[in-house]
């Protein structure tokens, strides 16, 4: 009985020491997915935004309304919100456009892999939109760690209060 204990307890201190030393590497694992995926969006934002007419052109053959509009919109979406995300500023704020936007994404430019979400699971994960909506998701979920604005923000109020 007593080393059935000793174990259950060695097991528990083994766990609790996993726990604490992989918690160290959320804030810099998010910050990495920020950096990284900001700098994405950044790109293909502003690429976009250099070539409106031809993004609106391909957004009138998917049938998207008011194409250049649109184009503008998500265009403007992509830059400026993966500006925030680097920074992290307004991280989950701004997580949820940019959610919306690679969701549309999907469901425009990729909609036969969403179809075949189940029957074939490999196209819709190597999908374009998959990997920028699930960083964002993440970030939504889990905020932008302690290497951000929104971090010294919310603890400068922290502190007034």
């Amino acid at each position: 009985m007593e080393n059935t204990t000793t174990q259950s307890g060695l097991l528990t201190h083994g766990y609790r020491l996993l726990i604490a030393v992989a918690s160290r590497f959320q804030s810099p694992l998010l910050l990495a997915l920020r950096l990284y995926w900001g700098w994405q969006f950044f790109g293909d934002g502003r690429g976009k935004l250099l070539h409106l007419k031809d993004i609106a052109d391909y957004f009138g053959q998917l049938h998207i309304p008011f194409p250049y509009f649109n184009a503008c919109l998500a265009s403007a979406t992509e830059c400026f919100g993966g500006l925030l995300l680097l920074v992290g500023l307004g991280s989950r704020l701004v997580a949820l456009p940019l959610i919306f936007t690679m969701t549309i994404a999907y469901l425009t430019a990729e909609i036969d892999k969403v179809k075949h979400i189940f029957s074939n699971p490999d196209k819709f994960v190597t999908a374009d939109p998959f990997l920028f909506l699930l960083a964002c998701v993440i970030v939504l979920v889990f905020g932008p760690g302690i290497f951000s604005l929104d971090w010294l923000i919310a603890r400068k109020l922290r502190q007034k209060s």
